[in-house]
């Protein structure tokens, strides 16, 4: 292309990135979806329907490798020999397939069994909020504490830690943002967040290995073969991985499902009465206001998507909030409605690099939204819409103010 013009979709993206509109981004996702594949810029791509978001998440023609390792020319190894990438995120088979592996098989058998310990901890949290009427702000009473203490326990990390690892969450999801969305002075601050964070973990990881105990890390550092095992900068860049994975989502997720009940008071109505009804709930909420928003790949080979050619070295963006609303997949897409048949949303993403923290996320949010339901009384919002976080890739609410008559019932002692 030689035309230094402004692209048609520059404009709209420019504005979906603009923090005056991240209270509500779908008009801007539905304008940009009106094209299915259009151009960003000369080696940028726009990717907003459903049926083509689904396949190219599973093309291993996209690379999720960064372009250039993290730290530098000087940057020192990973397992597989290759200059170190950054978490398994970020990579493509097979190392992305060796670390994940090693990851999942640790965490699976971890979080089977924690059902009822996170009800208990939901229940925990609205008992801690007295009983008669007040207000609640539900990301700092429920959405933030939920999932940071979970994380923080599979982890092994003393609870009066977990101030620190909210911090780290915060800082480290800025980095996700498209880097054009980034000012130079943020991203000098995630290096900097990088280096705090791997200063962090460096003797947590180190009392680890001197001394294993039952928690995530040591059952890492102790996975399989030895000459296989994740070394120490993969290992602190996995562990941030979960805290994002893990956390950041979550709170947004509980948030976002929160804000979506109290506009429609009659799906609120059916959870209370069906708290059965929490698993179609949430995933609605995923769909409807998915609490990560976009992701992005780079192309290693030509692909044909829309009638257009992806060329070797471009990027590409994937709308994963435009194409859960995509009405050639959706009927009725704005409508929030949990009893959506075939509700095969796009929000964990998809392939190879389907969200590892899917089922917590997802356990987490039941309870939470279930327990919201059934123990708040006449819950209403105080401000419509809330103040929102900066970031759009993981998006969501700062705070969510919720006036209510009184908390019912008492949460049963976790064991």
């Amino acid at each position: 292309m030689t035309s230094t013009a402004p692209l048609p979709a520059a404009a709209a993206y420019g504005r979906l990135m603009d923090q005056a509109n991240r209270h509500d981004p779908y008009p801007l996702f539905a304008e940009l979806a009106a094209e299915p594949v259009q151009r960003l810029d000369a080696h940028t791509w726009l990717v907003a329907r459903h049926t083509d978001i689904a396949r190219l998440l599973r093309d291993p023609r996209l690379s999720a490798r960064d372009d250039a390792p993290h730290g530098g020319p000087d940057a020192p190894l990973g397992s597989d020999g290759l200059p170190f990438a950054g978490p398994f995120l970020s990579l493509d088979p097979p190392h992305h397939d060796t670390l994940r592996e090693q990851t999942m098989h640790q965490l699976v058998p971890r979080i089977l069994g924690m059902r009822p310990h996170i009800e208990a901890a939901v229940g925990q949290l609205l008992d801690a909020a007295g009983g008669g009427p007040g207000r609640l702000d539900i990301v700092e009473s429920v959405a933030y504490p939920l999932p940071v203490g979970v994380i923080c326990e599979l982890l092994g990390v003393p609870r009066e830690e977990e101030p620190v690892f909210h911090s780290f969450a915060t800082r480290l999801t800025r980095g996700l943002d498209p880097v054009e969305s980034l000012s130079a002075r943020q991203i000098a601050d995630l290096e900097v967040t990088r280096r705090d964070w791997r200063a962090y973990l460096l003797p947590m990881i180190a009392r680890r290995q001197a001394d294993p105990g039952a928690d995530l890390i040591s059952g890492l550092l102790t996975e399989g073969d030895p000459a296989h095992r994740m070394n120490t900068l993969e290992l602190g860049a996995t562990l941030g991985l979960l805290l994002i994975a893990g956390h950041e989502t979550t709170v947004n997720l509980v948030a976002n499902g929160t804000l979506a009940l109290l506009r429609n008071p009659d799906v609120l109505a059916r959870l209370r009465a069906d708290p059965g009804l929490a698993p179609a709930v949430v995933e609605e909420v995923l769909r409807f206001d998915p609490p990560v928003q976009m992701t992005g790949r780079h192309a290693t080979a030509p692909i044909q998507v829309g009638g257009q050619t992806v060329e070797p070295g471009d990027r590409v963006l994937l709308l994963l909030a435009a194409g859960n609303r995509d009405p050639l997949r959706f009927p009725d897409p704005d409508r929030f409605w949990p009893e959506r048949p075939d509700n095969a949303h796009l929000a964990f993403g998809g392939g190879v690099h389907y969200c590892v923290g899917a089922a917590l996320a997802r356990m987490e949010a039941q309870a939470a939204l279930s327990a919201i339901a059934t123990r708040l009384t006449a819950p209403r919002l105080v401000a419509d819409p809330p103040p929102y976080r900066p970031t759009m890739l993981l998006r969501g609410p700062r705070e969510l103010l919720v006036d209510h008559d009184g908390i019912t019932g008492r949460a049963p002692a976790s064991g």
